[in-house]
């Protein structure tokens, strides 16, 4: 569950790139693009391999990452808003001055870099507090189950009981005094 990829595109013209692993993204990426333009959705996701493209268009600019199959949904979406809410709020990243050879680029790779550590990390921590709650919970079942069989041994032991006297027994079972009775006579 992480981020892998991360860009800022004009159209199709990738303004702003930066990729964790190794991979053939930016192939991806361009196929996303153009899917995305056509479709002219402000959000998209867009499954293609073995990750996921989660996109997000502001005013022309279109916000893109690549996940693996096992991230939700709510994540990205989470990720690509703050990632476009810190490119509109630079004045210096606006549509006139960004381009792939100015050195903002570069800056705002480090800016998209701090954000997928960022949800990478905070993805690790929701990994280990959901395993953490599994184990809690298999805990409390297997408690569950053993209060269970503990109750179950102890009427055990007293039907073994009951049935080792059979003076208790007869005496306690009514048909048994009538059976008794009719010997008797």
């Amino acid at each position: 569950m992480a981020f892998t990829y991360s860009c800022i595109a004009n159209g199709r013209a990738v303004l702003a790139e930066l990729t964790l692993t190794s991979g053939s993204y930016q192939e991806a990426a361009a196929i996303v693009l153009r899917l995305v333009l056509l479709r002219a959705e402000p959000k998209t996701i867009i499954r293609m391999g073995s990750f996921v493209y989660h996109t997000l268009c502001i005013g022309g600019i279109t916000h893109l990452c690549a996940t693996d199959n096992a991230m939700d949904i709510i994540t990205p979406s989470a990720f690509l808003k703050n990632v476009s809410d810190t490119f509109l709020r630079n004045s210096l990243m606006s549509q006139e001055y960004f381009s792939p050879s100015n050195t903002v680029a570069a800056d705002f790779q480090q800016v998209l870099g701090k954000y997928m550590m960022k949800y990478n990390k905070n993805q690790d921590d929701c990994s280990i507090s959901t395993l953490r709650n599994q184990i809690t919970d298999v805990k409390n079942i297997m408690t569950q189950n053993i209060d269970k069989i503990s109750e179950s041994e102890e009427r055990l032991n007293i039907f073994t009981n009951r049935a080792d006297d059979p003076q208790t027994t007869a005496k306690e079972s009514p048909k048994t005094r009538k059976t008794s009775r009719r010997i008797w006579w």
